[in-house]
Parts: C-alpha cells; structure tokens; sequence
C-alpha cells in the first residue's frame, strides 16, 4: 500500500440530489485536468457500473467503484490509496445527493466516502430558476455535516452574467465553476440508465473546453484528501496457479474492477474472452458478470460458446454467474422480441419485463455448499434488474437474504438467490469481493486445473 506524505490532489463532485449534471461536471473535469497532461484516476461513489465506463473512456485509466456498504470504510480507503499509485489527480464522482445513503442514514453516501477519505467536496447545484435562494441550499449542506469538507460549489445552468452575479452575491464559499445551460453534452438514455463508455465516442475537446472556459481549473488543483494510507494490502499469491475465464464484450460489461484485481490477487490468470464471437477458451473456472444479454441474446444463441459452457458446467467446471450471467446460464431469455435458448446450465428461464422488478443493496448469508463461497458468510453486494428468473419446482438456492429480493421468495417470506447446479453458480447479486472472499471459488478452479 502506497504511503503518500502529500496527497495528490482530489475532489469529489456531489450534487443536491440527482439530475443537477453531476456527470457532465465530472466528465469534463476529468477531459480537463487530462488535456493538460495529467495522469486522471477516476472512482465513482456507489454500485453503477455505467458511469466508471465513462470515466474509463475519457481518463484511459480504470474507474473504481468506493462504496461504504460493500466494501466497508476501510475498503473505500484501501481501493482509493491503491488507485492513486501513479495518478496525478483524483476524481470522485458522487451518487444521488451528497447525504442520499442506505435507508436515509448516511450507509453508502457520497458524504460517507468524503469523510473515510478526508476529500474535499465542490457540490454541483442545478441554479435555474434560483437567484439568492441558491444561498439558502449552500448553508443548508454546508452545515448539515460538519464531518464533511464543503469547499465549494459549482453552479449548472447558469443563464447570463447577471445571474451569475446574482448567485455569487448569496453564497459565502468559493464558486469553483459556473456552467451555462447547455444540451451538447445529454447522454442518450436507456432502460437501465445511460449507455457504456465504449458504445459512445465522447468529444473529448468539448468536454475540456467546457470546463477550461467555466471552472476554476487551478485552484480546483489545490485541493487534497487527506484519507489514512497506513492500511496494508493483503498479500498477493507470488504465481499465477489458475486460470479463469471472464466473459467480457457489449452482452457483459459490468465489473467491479476491484473484484479483477481479488481474482489476480488470489492467483488468478484472467483470461477474458466474448461469448458472442469466442470459443470458451482452456480455462479452470468462469466469471460471467452482468450487462445486457437480453440485447444479444440472438448472437449468443448462435455463437459455439453456449453450448462449450454448458459442457463445461456438466463436466463440473465451477461457473460463477452475476445477474446477466444468471440469464445466460438459464435455460432461455423470452422478451417481446421471442424466446431465445442460453447456456441451459441452470434451471430456469428469465422473462423480461417492462417494470424494474428489484434495485438495492443486498445482504446474503450463505446456507449450502456451493463452487463459490463458504457455508455461514454474509455477502454483499447490490442487485437491479428488468427480469425475473423462473425457476423449476426442485431449485436449489444457497443464499438466504437479510437484505434484498432476489430470485424468487422462500417460504418465510425471505429472498433466496443463489441458484446452483454441479458447481455452477448464478444469481442477480452483484458481490464485491471486499465483502464476499473468493478464496473458495478460487481453489475449487485450482482443484479442477489438478484433477
């Protein structure tokens, strides 16, 4: 673990609530601060998966997930002390509003993270319609934690010089930007949220431009954290003694790339490969992670690695599947476009629907064997999805939730998840494997590569 004298410097961007163009004040910070040559470490505060695929595509550098709930305080500071090595500059980018947490406590809030890690916070305030009242929101938030470091604002659609004027005379801390209303920049939206960094080519000159013309870039430059980088990293295995395949492409995309880095850290050699256009490579075990393979369910039902992976889960292969890979290991995908086959590894098949059928964190206690963790832990993680998963009569669950829905309810009105056949797991829980040790799946791959 990096032991750092002088923090590099950092921000994180937090809004009043969603939808005051948090994304747009990140994104192009982040071109900004890189169009002038400095190396940008991206992290996003919370469970998205889309928007640290844009950080990815503006910064060139993996955005990190920092999420008290999952990971813990301790692991919030251990992802963001790890990331910076190398970085000259860090930028966080906030979840709903800056006190929005688990349950209306602050569990998983943006103020949460800026407290674990001592970062400053400019809160991004959506100014149309607003002249001295914007006043009134600034000493409402400055004042409501004082655990939290307010250093300033950043005004979104602001509509003259006047009102700008206008809005400075009723804030008492520093304006660090003020952006005027502007439609260059929306994002296309879609049912589950905004599209991939990889799907849309962002104008990178724009997005600079914008923040170099209407923010305070160098002073922005001054700020730092001041998070604890005493926290030891737990030690890595000296040699790879496994390999295991991960299903990466446009039908799975969502990864928490701290969980990359546990496999890697465990022994893993990751060998990624597309389900759409790949044959399943010579691996020990599979990580097919969430997305859209409702979208490509046509290409999967034809490409040779469905019915590869299903061999493979027969032949006892330990399979580990999140929320989409759920999906692909069932049986079948039926959505309004028809009924598609998948992998068939788990019984079971997933209806589309046009209701968001569960979004939350979840707390899973696992109660039987399985390829991928040990009888008795507690997981967490997160779920949401446009589906649901219908199971036949003898399916075995091995997750019983504390927190969450789930694939189906038990009889005590509890969620179960954690479908299993031969060592093939699925599930709609998205784990962070700060929480949810892997050391099992991992050793099941290594007996596998033995045997």
């Amino acid at each position: 673990m990096p032991n750092h004298e002088s923090m590099i410097p950092a921000v994180l961007i937090a809004g009043t609530h969603s939808g005051v163009g948090k994304t747009t004040v990140t994104l192009g910070l982040m071109a900004a601060l890189r169009a002038r040559g400095l190396v940008v470490q991206p992290f996003k505060v919370g469970p998205d998966f889309i928007d640290p695929s844009h950080h990815a595509a503006v910064c060139g550098r993996p955005s990190r997930n920092l999420d008290p709930f999952m990971m813990g305080p301790d692991g919030v500071r251990r992802s963001f002390c790890s990331a910076i090595a190398g970085a000259d500059v860090a930028v966080v980018e906030g979840a709903m509003g800056l006190f929005d947490g688990l349950d209306a406590t602050e569990v998983g809030s943006s103020a949460q993270v800026a407290k674990a890690l001592g970062i400053p916070v400019l809160l991004v305030i959506n100014a149309h319609g607003m002249s001295r009242s914007v006043g009134a929101v600034e000493a409402g938030f400055s004042g409501f934690d004082p655990g939290v470091r307010l250093a300033g604002t950043i005004l979104n659609r602001v509509g003259s010089e006047r009102h700008l004027s206008m809005l400075k005379n009723s804030l008492r801390l520093p304006v660090f930007g003020a952006l005027p209303r502007t439609k260059d920049i929306e994002m296309q939206s879609r049912h589950l949220g905004l599209v991939m960094g990889f799907e849309r080519e962002h104008d990178l000159n724009s997005l600079a431009s914008l923040l170099e013309s209407h923010a305070a870039i160098d002073e922005i430059l001054a700020l730092r954290a001041a998070p604890s980088c005493q926290i030891t990293e737990p030690e890595a295995r000296a040699e790879k003694s496994v390999q295991i395949g991960v299903a990466l492409d446009e039908a799975f995309c969502f990864y928490y790339y701290d969980n990359l880095r546990e496999l890697e850290r465990g022994g893993a050699e990751l060998v990624y490969f597309s389900p759409l256009r790949d044959d399943l490579p010579e691996v020990d075990g599979l990580y097919i992670g969430g997305g859209y393979p409702e979208l490509h369910a046509a290409e999967l039902e034809a490409a040779p690695a469905r019915n590869q992976i299903k061999k493979a889960s027969e032949d006892g292969m330990p399979i580990y599947g999140e929320c989409g890979g759920l999906m692909y290991l069932g049986e079948r995908i039926e959505a309004e476009e028809g009924s598609r086959r998948m992998v068939g590894a788990l019984p079971g098949t997933t209806i589309m629907t046009k209701k968001i059928q569960a979004l939350g964190y979840v707390e899973a206690e696992v109660t039987g064997q399985n390829s991928f963790a040990m009888p008795g832990r507690v997981l967490r993680g997160h779920e949401f999805h446009y589906s649901r998963f219908d199971c036949d009569r003898d399916a075995t669950f091995v997750y019983r939730l504390r927190r969450g829905k789930g694939i189906e309810r038990g009889q005590g009105g509890e969620g179960l998840d954690g479908l299993v056949e031969h060592n093939t797991l699925g599930g709609y829980l998205h784990a962070h494997f700060y929480t949810s040790p892997i050391e099992r799946f991992i050793e099941g791959c290594r007996i596998r590569r033995r045997g």
